[in-house]
């Protein structure tokens, strides 16, 4: 049953196993349920935390559990890590503009952090990239797209910043 529950988790339901881009997908899928959560249904962005931080958490378990026996480290359909990674500009995001939005500056801002983080997932920029390398384990599957996360937010704040200077 842990195994069924364990590979259901890694690839997010069992699209990881979409044979074409399943990280976009899951991107996209946790993009628009991340906006269903926050802008729809209103729940509190500190029970949207405890659960991305449970998932988080489990996540390195989970990876290392599938991976154990499998000669690739980084398999394709382990896509969890794309939900981390994706999550974290949005959660921030919306906990640093959290009164003062329209749905419609929502809507764009998911829709620049979707593809941000599409960018820096799949370039993979220093060091994105050394994560992704040195470290074959749950570790480096779950870093890289946290940092990749991370590079999204920078670029976010210093466009805000270029645009409250000269716009």
């Amino acid at each position: 049953m842990i195994k069924n529950f364990n590979f259901l988790f890694v690839t997010f339901f069992g699209i990881g196993t979409i044979r074409y881009a399943p990280g976009t997908i899951t991107s996209l899928i946790t993009t628009i349920l991340l906006f269903s959560f926050f802008h729809i249904i209103n729940i509190s962005s500190n029970i949207i935390l405890v659960c991305l931080i449970i998932i988080f958490l489990y996540a390195f378990y989970a990876i290392a559990y599938y991976i154990k026996d499998n000669e690739n480290k980084d398999p394709k359909e382990i896509v969890i890590d794309e939900v981390i990674g994706q999550s974290i500009p949005i959660y921030l995001y919306e906990i640093s503009h959290s009164s003062e939005k329209l749905t419609q500056d929502a809507l764009l801002f998911y829709l620049y952090i979707f593809i941000l983080f599409r960018f820096f997932d799949i370039k993979k920029p220093f060091p994105v990239s050394t994560f992704d390398k040195k470290f074959k384990n749950s570790f480096g599957v779950i870093l890289d797209d946290v940092i990749a996360g991370l590079y999204v937010v920078l670029t976010l704040i210093i466009f805000m910043m270029i645009k409250s200077k000269f716009f």
